[in-house]
C-alpha cells in the first residue's frame, strides 16, 4: 500500500510540477477523439453515397489528415472520394491512396465479383441503418443479400419493428425482393 501511494504521489508531483505534461496528455486525448470524429464521419459519408462502392475504400485520420486507401471503379470514383471527404468539417488534407480497378485487372469472374461486391454493400447499409434506427432492436436482426435478395433473420420486440425492418430493407437501393424470417419475441 504505502509503495501504491509513494507511486501515486511521484505521478501526481511530476504532473502538477511539469504543466507540460498535463497539457500533452489533455491534447493528445482531444486529437484522438476530433481523428476518431472525422473517421467515423467520413466512412458515414463515404457509406451512403449512392455513386461510390465503398466495400474497397478505407479510411484512417491522423492529425485531421484523412488517408484513403482500397479500390475504386474509376478515376471518377477516385476523384469523387477525394470531394466528399475533402467537404467534412475538420479535415485538413486528404491522401487519396485508392487504386482504380477495372474488369481487365481482374483474374476472376467480373460478373460475380461486382455482384459480391454489391451484395455486400447491400448488407452494410441495411444492417447500419438499422442499428441507428431508434425504433428497432436492429443489433438483434441479421442481413444476408444475394443477388439483390435480402434475407432478414432474428428476433425483433413486435410485429411492427418486422415491419419496419422490412421497410427499411425494402427502401435500400439494388434491393430487389426482401425475405423476412425475422420473429417476434413477445
Amino acid at each position: 500500500m504505502t509503495r501504491l501511494f509513494s507511486v501515486t504521489a511521484t505521478i501526481a508531483a511530476l504532473t502538477l510540477s511539469s504543466p507540460v505534461l498535463a497539457d500533452d496528455s489533455g491534447n493528445q486525448w482531444k486529437a484522438s477523439a476530433k481523428d476518431a470524429w472525422i473517421d467515423g464521419k467520413a466512412e458515414a459519408t463515404l457509406l451512403f453515397n449512392g455513386q461510390l462502392n465503398t466495400f474497397d475504400i478505407n479510411t484512417d485520420v491522423r492529425d485531421g489528415k484523412v488517408i484513403l486507401t482500397g479500390k475504386v471503379d474509376s478515376e471518377v470514383d477516385k476523384a469523387l472520394a477525394t470531394e466528399l471527404v475533402k467537404s467534412l468539417d475538420g479535415v485538413e488534407s486528404v491522401d487519396n491512396r485508392l487504386s482504380v480497378i477495372t474488369p481487365d485487372d481482374f483474374d476472376g469472374d467480373w460478373d460475380a465479383f461486382t455482384r459480391d461486391l454489391q451484395d455486400a454493400k447491400v448488407v452494410t447499409v441495411i444492417k447500419t441503418r438499422l442499428l441507428l434506427d431508434d425504433q428497432l432492436s436492429g443489433i438483434d436482426i441479421d442481413v444476408k443479400s444475394k443477388q439483390g435478395i435480402v434475407t432478414l433473420s432474428g428476433t425483433v420486440r413486435s410485429e411492427s419493428e418486422r415491419d419496419l425492418a422490412i421497410a427499411i430493407a425494402t427502401n435500400t437501393d439494388d434491393v430487389d425482393d426482401v425475405i423476412s424470417e425475422l420473429s417476434v419475441d413477445s
